[in-house]
């Protein structure tokens, strides 16, 4: 029926059944999941939006939703994840067999790999650019798995937790030399996806892992900080220098990040303006998906600086 795009009536004189019964076997096979049926709708985009983006802060391009009245902050992450992994399908289909691409973590990257469609020919390897969290569904190795079987390649996690009690411990981790070997893999990848953190309560991925409380998310914002990116922190003007928690964060760091060729962060949401434009001024991605209301007050905001 799906394949060949015969009828019910020509199934049915094939098996020598009725066509009621070969209409109940596909609603079943819908209902078991044998079947899915994926309706692939134009995401609105605001073009003009994204050319302001593009040549206020020399970008190299944007994806910016359009969004509409009806649409809550779960349908938003959704429609930004997938204008996100259209860049990606895009991008990846020009690399060649055996090239890598590194994830990091977060919300609106778990959003843009769950929209990435399946290329297994591409043989695309994924490496973690951070430690690992463990506290969230959304965290790296598991991200890198997900997108190395979409992209038929393999995955190499980084073993070790992205944040550690002190600077010194830190230190140990990076002497070791299968940390060391995956630190040099993730500096190397040709393409990066990364999120924008934020130090804000209610947006604070540090905070809802657990990996920080609230009196030292405070303490940090105190330095100046206004957002994250691989699990280290920056300020307004993208500046990482100063902010003493950088020190006990094991992944690549934010110099690493702007020397990969391509980095798309995604992010979205008010909550997370301050952090997109610190980032902007930092010069950390290359690439941004995020919605029109936050590309908007983003825009402001830089004019108010």
């Amino acid at each position: 029926y799906y394949k060949l795009d015969q009828s019910q009536g020509q199934i049915a004189a094939r098996f020598g059944i009725s066509s009621s019964t070969v209409s109940r076997l596909l609603k079943e096979a819908k209902e078991r999941g044998i079947v899915e049926v994926n309706i692939r709708t134009t995401i609105p985009r605001d073009f003009l939006l994204e050319q302001e983006l593009i040549q206020r802060f020399d970008i190299k391009d944007a994806y910016v939703l359009q969004t509409s009245l009806d649409m809550d902050g779960a349908n938003l992450l959704t429609a930004v994840g997938q204008l996100a992994a259209s860049y990606l399908a895009r991008v990846i289909a020009t690399f060649p067999v055996g090239s890598s691409i590194g994830v990091a973590w977060g919300t609106g990257v778990h959003a843009a790999v769950k929209a990435l469609p399946d290329n297994l020919s591409q043989r695309i390897d994924v490496v973690q650019l951070m430690g690992g969290v463990g506290a969230l569904m959304v965290d790296g190795p598991d991200l890198a798995r997900m997108v190395a079987m979409k992209l038929g390649g393999r995955h190499h996690d980084l073993h070790a937790p992205v944040l550690v009690e002190q600077a010194n411990v830190r230190e140990l981790f990076l002497a070791e030399p299968v940390v060391r070997e995956g630190i040099l893999r993730a500096k190397s990848v040709s393409l990066a996806i990364t999120g924008i953190g934020s130090v804000q309560d209610e947006a604070s991925s540090f905070l809802r892992a657990g990996l920080l409380s609230r009196a030292e998310l405070a303490y940090i914002r105190r330095q100046g900080a206004v957002g994250e990116m691989c699990g280290s922190f920056f300020n307004s003007e993208g500046n990482c220098a100063g902010i003493d928690l950088n020190q006990r964060i094991i992944g690549i760091t934010l110099d690493d990040l702007r020397r990969i060729p391509q980095v798309l962060a995604v992010a979205c949401g008010l909550a997370k303006v301050a952090s997109i434009l610190g980032a902007l001024q930092g010069r950390y991605f290359s690439v941004l998906a995020t919605d029109d209301v936050t590309a908007r007050a983003v825009l402001n905001l830089e004019k108010l600086a």
